[in-house]
């Protein structure tokens, strides 16, 4: 399906409008990132530590349908989470 441009019309902004003013393209922006501990192993190819006999006592345990799920434990670990989260953005 081709479309017709000329079945459009143009939008026009009412006159009380004003253009935001531009930044001078010759002023010098400075911003700083750093990473998390985490995404520095990463980059660095090195992979965080791994319990893989906990893993598989997990797995066992959920084909056997004898894992408990800790809805608690699970909105706990939520709310720290977020908690970190806003305590990092605000040191930021």
């Amino acid at each position: 399906m081709k479309i017709d441009s000329s079945q459009f019309t143009a939008l026009t902004l009412p006159s009380t409008t004003k253009a935001a003013p531009k930044a001078p393209e010759t002023a010098a922006r400075s911003e700083a990132v750093s990473l998390s501990s985490l995404a520095s192993a990463l980059q660095g190819n090195e992979r965080p530590t791994v319990n893989t006999a906990r893993i598989q006592e997990i797995k066992e345990a959920i084909a056997q349908g004898h894992f408990k799920i800790d809805p608690e434990a699970i909105a706990d670990g939520l709310l720290q989470t977020a908690r970190d989260l806003v305590n990092s953005q605000r040191k930021a």
